[in-house]
């Protein structure tokens, strides 16, 4: 159970949720595909290699492993982070949840959602990802980037804010 389900308000249901678009984790898969390449190649340069010391293979061997669990780790501090990010429209809030240890959260009443501004480029046009600004009354903005699907997020809050 997420944080949107615990947070709920009697009488209160989800009718539309989202998140960060997978696209987000391109950067770390690239990162982590070229740390795991270097580290595959170090790793297999140790054992096939002639080395005048046992110890240069060794150390080949090593650094591969290590640049290999530096890959993953970063790859998956994205994929957490993106699996952390929340977003919902009930039928009385716009809910939204970034974050694991430093968590920031915006709960705001869907009378209360003036606008919401959808920012596209071409490639989030192509794979259904986007930028979102939430602004409620009193000119407060809050931003949110890379969310999938961010056209039917503005729908769900037009829909219901009234």
């Amino acid at each position: 159970m997420g944080y949107v389900e615990q947070n709920l308000n009697p009488g209160e249901r989800i009718l539309y949720a989202t998140h960060l678009h997978w696209l987000v984790l391109i950067r770390s898969i690239l990162v982590d595909l070229i740390f795991s390449l270097a580290g595959l190649a170090l790793i297999i340069w140790g054992f096939a290699g002639t080395h005048s010391q046992r110890g240069e293979a060794q150390a080949a061997e090593i650094a591969g492993t290590v640049l290999i669990a530096i890959g993953t780790f970063i790859f998956a501090i994205a994929a957490v982070r993106r699996n952390a990010t929340e977003m919902a429209v009930t039928n009385k809030r716009v809910i939204i949840k970034v974050g694991v240890l430093r968590r920031r959260t915006v709960e705001m009443l869907n009378t209360k959602v003036e606008a919401i501004a959808v920012n596209q480029g071409l490639l989030g046009r192509i794979f259904g990802y986007g930028d979102i600004v939430v602004t409620g009354t009193g000119g407060t903005n809050e931003p949110f980037n890379g969310i999938s699907a961010p056209l039917e997020f503005r729908r769900a809050v037009q829909a219901h804010s009234s």
